[in-house]
């Protein structure tokens, strides 16, 4: 089983490597044609559009970081194209950047990572903590934002930090409504993926397709209507545990008042732990939110023999039962699929399912592949 202490150095040598490849594969006469480090995507002297900012960790774009792009990019409607590169910094997006949308300029997610490492117990400067929002690598709060071929990462390790108690280290935060995903990478370990609102008032639709995430303890979390199409989980070992549970994939915080929390539906969950050492989800119910009602579906997905079949949900606090929350499955497969404990796997029937649908989830909004 890799250790997740490799993780760092695979994820920091993605862009390298995947340039090296593109070299030893190139043709002998390829060295005549011009580089473009942003593909097809344009260049500063020849922009897709007016709207249109490129960012090069090197130098041949209007920016070398990813926050002074969003700085510059006021307005609604901005494109970031981004050239492949490590981009070693946090990056928070104001919610008055509408219509944003994030382009790896590479085919391949891996070339173009978004990463830092503070989590919920680093200190700030100031004093005090990050808390696990402010852990966040990446923080999105606009509505309307998309992103294509990324990976969001937060590489902070427990094995670094002994002494440290909060953490949660969160990749990146999602806030708003109608925010997408294509073909992009989550990273971490504990609270990878926040998908989030802006309020608890607030509705946040949120659709996550062909992309991968991975972690440990609720490394797929939060209050938003999310659906997950297409998409591969992985669980990791844990050098630091030697019983099980290592973890869990799924932590959703629903409002109560809200119909629609995570949607799994065509996806695949798979570990690097031992058989049976991964819960597939316990209910979040916050201090903030005493009456959230969590929700979970999860259908048609490949379920491996990481997660417990025989007990996949478990309590996050006594008092807010999972039995109590709005866990169901419907058709999925898989040895982490196996019902061998009916009352541990609430099924939804065909009529049920019928309304447990992307469609459903995400109403009048259709997302653009």
């Amino acid at each position: 089983m890799p250790s997740s202490l490799s993780r760092r150095n695979v994820l920091l040598a993605g862009a390298a490597a995947g340039s090296a490849l593109a070299l030893s594969a190139a043709p002998a006469h390829a060295h005549r044609r011009p580089r473009r480090p942003f593909g097809r995507y344009g260049s500063p002297s020849r922009r897709l559009t007016s709207t249109t900012l490129y960012v090069h960790p090197r130098g041949e774009g209007d920016f070398t970081g990813l926050q002074a792009a969003v700085d510059a990019a006021t307005g609604t409607g901005r494109t970031l194209v981004i050239a492949p590169g490590v981009y070693r910094e946090t990056v928070s997006v104001p919610a008055d950047r509408t219509g944003m949308t994030w382009i790896g300029a590479s085919d391949d997610p891996r070339d173009v990572v978004v990463v830092y490492d503070n989590a919920a117990g680093t200190p700030k400067p100031g004093g005090g903590t990050y808390g696990t929002s402010g852990s966040a690598t990446t923080t999105l709060r606009p509505d309307g934002f998309t992103a294509r071929r990324i990976t969001f990462a937060n590489d902070w390790l427990r094995a670094d930090h002994p002494g440290v108690s909060g953490t949660q280290a969160v990749a990146v935060k999602v806030m708003g409504d109608r925010s997408a995903f294509f073909d992009c990478r989550f990273l971490g370990h504990q609270d990878t993926l926040y998908a989030d609102s802006a309020s608890l008032d607030t509705v946040a639709r949120q659709y996550f397709t062909r992309c991968y995430a991975e972690g440990d303890v609720d490394f797929v979390f939060g209050r938003a209507t999310a659906v997950f199409e297409d998409c591969d989980f992985r669980t990791l070992v844990r050098p630091d545990l030697t019983s099980a549970p290592f973890g869990f994939v799924f932590a959703p915080s629903t409002a109560v008042t809200n119909p629609h929390g995570f949607l799994v539906t065509g996806s695949r969950v798979s570990s690097e732990a031992p058989d049976g050492y991964y819960k597939l989800a316990r209910p979040w119910v916050p201090s903030s939110d005493p009456t959230a009602r969590p929700m979970l579906t999860v259908r048609d997905t490949r379920l491996g023999s990481g997660v417990d079949a025989v007990a996949p949900y478990t309590n996050m606090a006594s008092g807010y039962p999972w039995q109590d929350q709005r866990f169901a499955e419907y058709r999925n497969t898989g040895p982490g699929a196996v019902v061998t404990v009916p009352a541990n796997r609430p099924q939804l029937t065909p009529a049920q399912a019928a309304a447990h649908t992307r469609q459903v989830w995400l109403g009048d909004w259709r997302p653009r592949a």
